[in-house]
């Protein structure tokens, strides 16, 4: 199980992380809101296709340690949120719901859980990302799914601006590296 998100098709990318405890609390972690809100954002989900998920952001609340907002995110500092809709809900399994994109159109994201013994293995799968977003989108799920692992197993998990800001520029080079040059024939 690689450590860093692989981009499975243009636009998607998808992470696996393997979670202590068994599946029902995992779970909990991503559909109720005082635990998503511990990795995450807070809000409601309403538990069915077609229902509104709330996401509410505070960055800078998700790690005691001291952390720096980068300018291009000094907007999120008093945090942001959006409303998304759930598109699959099959409980403890698997969660879908839409993500606006700031192009206006909507990507998804998948949560996909399955027992591994005593622990859980997450599947995190981000579709129809906007190229222009890859980076950052995958810098973000690294950070965020990086706090939810520290705050399962009773870590103090990293500040999430500092690693945000490293893990996307990781990413930056990741990607563009693999990135067809004008004379290859395809991506290696």
């Amino acid at each position: 199980m690689s450590e860093y998100g692989t981009i499975i098709a243009p636009g998607a990318v998808r992470f696996e992380r393997r979670l202590p405890g068994p599946i029902e609390r995992v779970w909990a972690y991503l559909t109720e809101s005082d635990k998503r809100g511990t990795w995450l954002a807070t809000g409601a989900v309403e538990p069915r296709a077609g229902g509104q998920v709330e996401l509410h952001f505070l960055h800078s609340g998700l790690s005691p340690l001291p952390d720096e907002i980068p300018a291009k995110y000094k907007s999120l500092e008093k945090g942001a949120g959006f409303t998304a809709r759930v598109t699959r809900w099959e409980p403890p399994h698997l969660l879908s719901h839409s993500w606006p994109e700031p192009s206006g159109g909507e990507s998804e994201v998948t949560f996909e859980l399955s027992p591994q013994g005593g622990d859980t293995l997450l599947v995190l799968t981000h579709r129809r990302i906007g190229t222009e977003q890859m980076t950052s989108v995958a810098g973000g799920w690294h950070t965020h799914l990086g706090i939810l692992v520290d705050r399962m197993n009773g870590r103090v998990p990293q500040p999430f601006f500092l690693t945000h800001g490293r893990l996307e520029r990781e990413y930056e080079r990741r990607i563009a590296s693999a990135r067809p040059s004008p004379n290859a024939g395809d991506l290696t």
